[in-house]
């Protein structure tokens, strides 16, 4: 078992910085990457950043140049800095952690944090 408990959302003016953190608890041994997703109104879900447990990290394509993910082990909590922050980055923002035992990936999710970005 996983809880993950995402925090740091709020209301920002465009141009403004945001870092999200999510913190894991439970059976941290078992996660093999963490990330964050979004998911706007009447939008698909769509990858934000991820990162392995060996500190590889990726970014959806909408994202790079703005957002850099990041991590505490000690703390066992992954950061998502947003900065110039744009009125299409309006999401609730979900942490993921992903635990594979092939051929299954198990999926935990937090319970979101919303993020609107306006003026």
């Amino acid at each position: 078992q996983v809880q993950l408990v995402e925090s740091g959302g709020g209301l920002v003016q465009p141009g403004g910085s945001l870092r999200l953190s999510c913190a894991a608890s439970g059976s941290i041994s078992s996660i093999n990457a963490m990330g964050w997703y979004r998911q706007a109104p009447g939008k698909e879900r769509e990858l934000v950043a991820a990162i392995t447990r060996g500190g590889i990290s990726n970014y959806g394509d909408s994202v790079k140049g703005r957002f850099t993910i990041s991590r505490d082990t000690a703390k066992n909590t992954v950061y998502l800095q947003i900065d110039s922050l744009k009125p299409e980055d309006t999401a609730v923002y979900y942490c993921n952690a992903a635990s594979t035992k092939w051929p299954t990936t198990f999926n935990y999710w937090g319970q979101g944090t919303q993020v609107t970005v306006s003026s």
